[in-house]
């Protein structure tokens, strides 16, 4: 029993201890109007010092704070517009947060308006419907709901017409329950309310009469030359009322639309012409009405008409182009003129008419062409010539032009410096003026040599639009002079717009073992393909870097070098143009494990010299191994003379060949050597017998004959007369100089007789050699010096 008012006690203590010790922002949850003045309370019980105040986590500025007491402080917000917001209280010390609140705002519903109209289906007497709309800024539109209240002159207290979760309501049948009546002035109000909040919007006043929205009107359309008939019925005949008329080209929706205006009294019917309209075109109209200070009704239902033909708009601008002469001064005028548009309905007659200025300048009429409607191909001769044009229409002349053809070769101004440029699919032309005064200048142009185009202009600069896309254009511009025209001048043809550079095509490559060739060919896309500036080679092994190099637009191919050998390559190429660009497909090429262009030469050269030492290498050893065995040259082979005969020793020198007669067996010579020369044969086989065996002759040292060698007779042998002749040195008949020898001449006389075998009668006709040294040459040159 004692323990249980104690606990009591303590509890109490600690609740007053904790509310003591309480600290919060106050009120909670607040719905403010947009634009009111609010204040917030922070209980700061729970800490001591002072606090600060953040909105959306900004600092509040210290002036808006004020100390109620010790315990609490209030901040102020004036003119509060945000839609929702946090507000904060914070400990200056601790920075701890003591509490906050949610502040959100909401508004009065605006820019009301009420109308009185009509169903549908209803034509006259008493609007049957009341509609109201109105705007607000609600962030949760949806649990909002809207009512509308009345009240009039006669009744203050306002009264319910209708409810609505949007923002607009219609209610029925007003004026059968006596809420609204066609008279007195009448005020509405638009009460929007929540579970949170509740406001009201201004009120609108009106008059039913202001309000009042009638009918669209009924109308009727008539289609008269050259002008349009709008006739028109509304509900609201009996009071004043104004009425708008819009009218546009059907299809041309790039037009303005015009509207006329038209007020009308009361019991006064529509009616209304307007004639800026085009000949046999269709024009759709509307129309709409409404009472003196009430809103407009809807557009009626779109009329559509088409115009009849005028006699005023039809403007022929006749022209031609003419051809080159032939052979006989004949030429080809085309005649082309703006036709009477295909929907103008009735038949219409053209009629081309020539007349030439011959005899003087008298007028000869050549006759009448009909033609079709726009155009009319005719022989003209070389003389100038005048083409007139008549159009009829039911037999009645609608309108006629005429142009003027010069003569062949007929000195005529023209224009100079004619040029042309595209931009934005126009072409634009510029020229200079002739020297003479001008009326104007025709521009003619084509893109197919059939259709012609024209238009004439005052100023020597003009645009062409309307043309086709990416088609080639003949331009052609013709001063004018009154009613004659001057020598037309031609401008390169040019393109209205310009397509992309083309595709890049055949790739073709020529690969060696570090090298590749790469070529390309183009092939335009289109007549106006643009032209490459440059190309962009890309080339790279498939884990390598993609390389690229460029090169300028009017090269075709380029070397790829410091490749890789025995490796495989991808390359493209890419066209670069202003217009834009294009690239081939990727072509892949192996370079060559080797150069075939260095192995080629090298094997072939290698074979050459195999050749040559096949054939040549026998040859060049067989002469070596001759050389090598000849110890002293072979007189037979020298350019010697032929020895003197008996006849011609004195005072001529004639040679013969050297030659052994067999009745000679011994023929003395002087050796250099004591050991025979033998023949190949001897040193293959040593027993056997020589054929013949060479003795290397001895140096002869006599340059006169001795007394004791015997006399010459007619029947001496040449054996003797060669040794004569040999022993002769100093003579002039000598055709050897004599030899020195390795011995001394003393001993000349101690040399020895070799005899040689008897030869035999097989071997009579091979004669006997014998060999001398160069030096017997060249002392026989110094004696003839001498």
């Amino acid at each position: 029993m004692f323990c249980l008012p104690l606990l009591l006690i303590v509890i109490s203590s600690t609740s007053e201890v904790q509310s003591q010790n309480m600290c919060d922002v106050v009120p909670k949850d607040l719905y403010i109007q947009v634009g009111s003045n609010i204040k917030i309370f922070c209980d700061k019980m729970c800490v001591h010092g002072k606090v600060f105040w953040t909105l959306d986590n900004k600092v509040l500025p210290k002036s808006w704070s004020t100390p109620i007491n010790s315990s609490r402080i209030a901040v102020s917000l004036n003119n509060f517009i945000q839609p929702k917001a946090a507000l904060q209280c914070h400990s200056v010390d601790t920075k701890e947060l003591l509490g906050g609140t949610t502040i959100k705002t909401y508004a009065k519903p605006t820019n009301v308006s009420c109308i009185l109209h009509y169903k549908n289906d209803s034509w006259g007497g008493v609007p049957q419907l009341f509609t109201c709309s109105w705007k607000h800024q609600a962030h949760v539109s949806k649990e909002i709901n809207y009512t509308v209240l009345v009240s009039s002159q006669l009744h203050r207290s306002q009264f319910e017409i209708c409810s609505s979760d949007k923002k607009t309501c219609t209610t029925q049948d007003v004026h059968l329950s006596g809420n609204i009546t066609l008279v007195g002035n009448y005020s509405v109000t638009v009460r929007a309310k929540t579970i949170h909040w509740e406001v009201y919007s201004h009120p609108y006043q009106f008059q039913p009469y202001q309000i009042l929205q009638i009918n669209p009107p009924k109308l009727n359309l008539t289609a008269l030359s050259g002008h349009i008939l709008a006739e028109w019925t509304t509900s609201a005949t009996s009071k004043k009322h104004h009425c708008q008329i819009k009218y546009n080209k059907v299809g041309n929706k790039e037009a303005l639309e015009k509207v006329l205006n038209k007020t009308l009294e009361a019991r006064a019917k529509g009616r209304l012409s307007f004639d800026k309209v085009e000949s046999c075109t269709h024009y759709k109209v509307s129309v709409r009405c409404a009472l003196d200070k009430a809103p407009w009704s809807e557009w009626s239902r779109e009329e559509t008409l088409l115009t009849q033909l005028h006699w005023s708009d039809v403007k022929l601008h006749l022209w031609r182009k003419v051809t080159e002469p032939d052979q006989d001064g004949e030429r080809k005028v085309y005649a082309v003129w703006t036709e009477i548009p295909s929907t103008c309905q009735g038949t219409f007659i053209y009629s081309l008419y020539l007349t030439s200025t011959k005899d003087q300048g008298n007028y000869i009429r050549h006759g009448r062409t009909l033609c079709g409607k726009s155009t009319c191909k005719i022989e003209v001769t070389k003389d100038a010539h005048w083409l007139k044009l008549k159009v009829l229409h039911n037999e009645t002349l609608l309108a006629e032009d005429c142009v003027y053809v010069p003569a062949v070769g007929e000195s005529l101004p023209q224009v100079a410096n004619l040029q042309t440029w595209s931009l934005r699919g126009e072409i634009n032309i510029s020229w200079d003026a002739p020297a003479q005064s001008v009326s104007g200048y025709m521009i003619d142009w084509t893109h197919d040599g059939q259709q012609y185009y024209w238009k004439e202009s005052s100023s020597t600069i003009t645009s062409l639009s309307g043309l086709l896309n990416k088609e080639p254009y003949n331009i052609t511009v013709t001063p004018l002079f009154g009613n004659k025209t001057g020598l037309s001048t031609q401008a390169l043809q040019i393109c209205s717009t310009v397509a992309g550079p083309g595709n890049v095509s055949n790739i073709n490559v020529k690969a060696s073992q570090k090298s590749a060739l790469v070529s390309w060919t183009m092939k335009p896309q289109e007549l106006c393909s643009d032209v490459a500036i440059h190309y962009i080679i890309f080339y790279g092994t498939e884990k390598g870097p993609q390389l690229n190099v460029t090169v300028d637009g009017t090269e075709q191919s380029i070397y790829l070098k410091e490749l890789t050998p025995d490796t495989q390559y991808s390359t493209y190429v890419r066209a670069v143009a202003l217009t834009g660009s294009s690239h081939s497909n990727v072509r892949h090429f192996n370079t060559k494990k080797f150069d075939l262009m260095i192995a080629i030469p090298l094997m072939v050269s290698a074979g050459v010299i195999i050749v040559l030492l096949l054939f040549v290498g026998p040859c060049a050893a067989l002469r070596c191994k001759r050389i090598l065995k000849k110890q002293v040259p072979n007189p037979g082979l020298s350019s010697v003379a032929l020895w003197p005969s008996e006849s011609h020793q004195k005072g001529m020198l004639l040679f013969r060949p050297f030659s052994y007669p067999s009745e000679s067996l011994c023929e003395p010579v002087y050796m250099e050597e004591s050991q025979p020369f033998t023949t190949p044969d001897t040193q293959l086989d040593p027993t056997a017998v020589p054929k013949e065996q060479y003795i290397d002759p001895a140096v002869i040292t006599q340059s006169n004959k001795r007394p004791h060698d015997p006399e010459d007779t007619s029947n001496e042998s040449p054996s003797t007369e060669s040794a004569v002749l040999l022993s002769e040195g100093g003579s002039p008949l000598s055709p050897y100089r004599s030899q020195s020898s390795v011995e001394s001449p003393s001993q000349s006389d101690d040399k020895e007789c070799k005899c040689l075998p008897p030869i035999s009668h097989q071997d009579s006709s091979t004669p006997l050699s014998v060999y001398v040294t160069v030096e017997l040459f060249e002392q026989y040159q110094r004696m003839l010096e001498k």
